[in-house]
């Protein structure tokens, strides 16, 4: 695969934007037969745009915080699914520059830049809880490792050429294992069924001894012995992912009641655009989605602030401001993606129109981060100056 190199910020955006434009199409129909975006994903590869953060020193754009949130926000506007799967592949390059080696980032930026991509394989089903990892990677005389385990919600790793594994060692630290798509002992299992985010392909992870060399393991632990940003820049682009939802069930909305919707027969007005009540219920949404719109690229530019300036202050602020951004972001999404039904009326709920994928990929995609956790923790923050934990969610 031979993939462009995107040279900055202006250009990442432009591609971002014209390949929005050309996921949109299809959106809908990839959704309702689940048809799994290969070729979507191919393009998305080829156009640079999974190589952005890659550091200038070895090659990459290395574009501010600011600049992948729209990526994504952009991406999310037409197809929710599309834009969630290249999520942990960002996470884990973050993990690779914050923690690899310089062979290490040598060889993933060089594989990142020529268009190779990173899923995941870090939740699990049946645990205590969900930082209760169990899958296990065990050292060899060699010094090499033995990957075993069953990882769920593996967004990404269908699709992926390399799949980053959160595991164990014997001492309990927690370590990412970067494994090869095609490893002996990997297998990738197709049964995501969720009501949403249907072309995710969030399946399931079977590591049967998987053999890992020492040097595609990185020590992840390490990340949150200081400050650190994991966590922060993880939420940013969820963040993203629900305003971005949000703006494109709002879009079809306008739409729909443009050139769809009657007007109810007790307003007077000649079209639906004209009813008086459907114009208040559309300035609702419209403070509602554009406060969440500016509490993203706040939260960015925070995130970005601490990028230039790590300390236990700055990386607190940053991780607070983006708990705000998601908070409100996923209230957000939920409402507007309701209310499209509301404003459009009865036909808007036909299957063979299927505007509800944006309320399911709303409802579903909400579900990753209980945003309760996170008004906790906004609260001990600015009342008794608590900062958050560094335990990667936040």
């Amino acid at each position: 695969m031979t993939a462009k190199v995107i040279a900055d910020d202006v250009e990442a955006l432009t591609v971002a934007a014209a390949l929005a434009d050309e996921f949109r199409t299809g959106a809908a129909a990839r959704d309702a037969e689940r048809r799994l975006p290969r070729a979507e994903l191919d393009r998305l590869s080829t156009s640079g745009l999974l190589a952005v953060t890659v550091p200038a020193e070895y090659g990459g754009a290395d574009v501010r915080q600011e600049t992948l949130a729209e990526i994504f926000r952009l991406l999310a506007s037409a197809d929710a699914s599309l834009a969630q799967i290249p999520q942990s592949h960002f996470v884990y390059v973050n993990v690779i520059r914050r923690q690899g080696t310089e062979e290490q980032r040598e060889f993933f930026f060089g594989e990142i830049l020529a268009g190779r991509r990173l899923g995941n394989a870090q939740s699990e089903a049946g645990t205590k809880h969900v930082q209760d990892i169990r899958t296990r990677l065990e050292r060899r005389p060699d010094g090499s490792y033995v990957l075993t385990g069953v990882k769920h919600y593996s967004t990404g790793a269908l699709f992926a050429d390399w799949i980053p594994v959160l595991a164990r060692t014997e001492d309990d630290n927690l370590h990412v294992a970067y494994v090869s798509r095609d490893a002996p002992g990997l297998t990738v299992v197709d049964d995501w069924d969720g009501m949403g985010q249907r072309t995710t392909a969030s399946g399931t992870v079977r590591l049967d001894a998987v053999p890992v060399p020492a040097d595609r393991v990185l020590p992840h632990h390490l990340t949150f012995q200081g400050p650190q940003l994991h966590g922060a820049v993880a939420q940013l682009l969820h963040t993203a992912i629900d305003v971005g939802i949000a703006g494109g069930a709002f879009a079809e909305a306008v739409e729909f009641v443009r050139t769809k919707s009657r007007p109810w027969f007790e307003s007077g007005a000649e079209t639906a655009a004209e009813d008086p009540l459907l114009i208040q219920r559309f300035g609702e949404l419209a403070v509602q989605l554009r406060a969440s719109e500016a509490l993203l690229r706040e939260a960015a530019r925070a995130v970005d602030a601490a990028r230039a300036d790590l300390t236990d202050e700055s990386a607190a602020e940053a991780s607070i401001a983006v708990a705000v951004a998601k908070a409100h972001a996923a209230t957000t999404a939920v409402e507007v993606t309701g209310a499209l039904f509301e404003v459009a009326g009865t036909r808007s709920a036909l299957n063979s129109l299927n505007l509800h994928r944006h309320w399911r990929d709303a409802r579903t995609h909400t579900l990753h981060d209980p945003a309760r956790w996170k008004i906790q923790h906004i609260g001990r923050y600015v009342l008794n100056g608590t900062k958050p934990p560094r335990h990667g969610l936040l």
